[in-house]
């Protein structure tokens, strides 16, 4: 089976999700994953599909016309005051457009509540037919490959995950080795980018880069090709933004070199798996 690749919305935020649909099919990409969970971040757009009727007419349009897949929404953010109900209409945009994860990721340092909202989450996204992914962040609470297992031990829910981030897991610390022991059902796709190899000690620099300064595969120096070999082959999804490239390049030449840093490099890593 080969790999599956899917344009992150944040890897060209700037565009609403229809534009982000048509611009993933030319440039060869199988999925498209958007953010129609409005967080109210700086400089962030509005594409809150769930009120924003005319924007998911046109959405579901676009994938229809392009043939495309959904693969996932996000972000079920869990703050301290986290209410869990407050995302189903987003699970039913998901649903409607042939979605089938959701991602979430822990920022509240009550964990009991945070491992409560998680279960509910699970619990109201089952009925849509989705899955509710757990992303570690460096930044957030939930920080380390071990804070989210714990958390996907404790809630036991058939429809939830493990979404690592290449990004993440780096900056994490975590170890390779620790990927043998998670359960393999719990993959069901990656977030693909790469870095400079040096982790910055400045929290708010370290978001900058998340956010504006993702290399492209094989450019940067994580540890990414270890992790792919130790997790099983499911969909990538290419989360590398670069604000000054895609002003460079233009969104659609962007998105598309992206991808061709992806295929290339995942096809050196097949080579080398092969080679052993």
């Amino acid at each position: 089976m080969s790999y599956k690749y899917s344009l992150a919305h944040l890897t060209a935020l700037d565009l609403a999700p229809p534009e982000l649909t048509y611009i993933a099919a030319k440039a060869g990409y199988d999925y498209v994953s958007i953010r129609p969970i409005y967080m109210g971040l700086p400089n962030e757009p509005n594409y809150d599909l769930a009120n924003k009727k005319e924007m998911f007419r046109d959405t579901r349009k676009a994938i229809q016309e392009t043939g495309m897949e959904l693969l996932d929404i996000e972000l079920a953010k869990i703050n301290s005051d986290t209410n869990p109900a407050d995302y189903e209409p987003a699970f039913h945009v998901a649903a409607e457009l042939g979605g089938k994860h959701v991602l979430s990721s822990i920022w509240t340092e009550d964990i009991v509540f945070a491992k409560e909202c998680f279960a509910e989450l699970c619990d109201i996204a089952k009925p849509y037919g989705l899955t509710i992914e757990l992303e570690f962040v460096p930044i957030a609470t939930v920080s380390t490959l071990q804070g989210a297992v714990d958390v996907l031990e404790s809630t036991k829910r058939s429809n939830s995950g493990l979404m690592i981030d290449a990004h993440h897991f780096h900056r994490s610390r975590d170890r390779v080795e620790d990927l043998d022991h998670i359960p393999k059902d719990w993959f069901r796709y990656f977030h693909l980018c790469d870095a400079i190899g040096q982790i910055p000690l400045d929290r708010e620099e370290m978001t900058r880069i998340v956010r504006e300064e993702r290399l492209y595969i094989g450019e940067g120096g994580t540890n990414v090709g270890e992790v792919l070999k130790r997790i099983p082959k499911v969909p990538m999804s290419l989360e590398m933004p670069h604000k000054a490239r895609a002003k460079e390049f233009g969104n659609e030449e962007f998105v598309r070199r992206c991808l061709q840093s992806a295929k290339m490099f995942i096809a050196s890593i097949e080579t080398e798996v092969n080679k052993n």
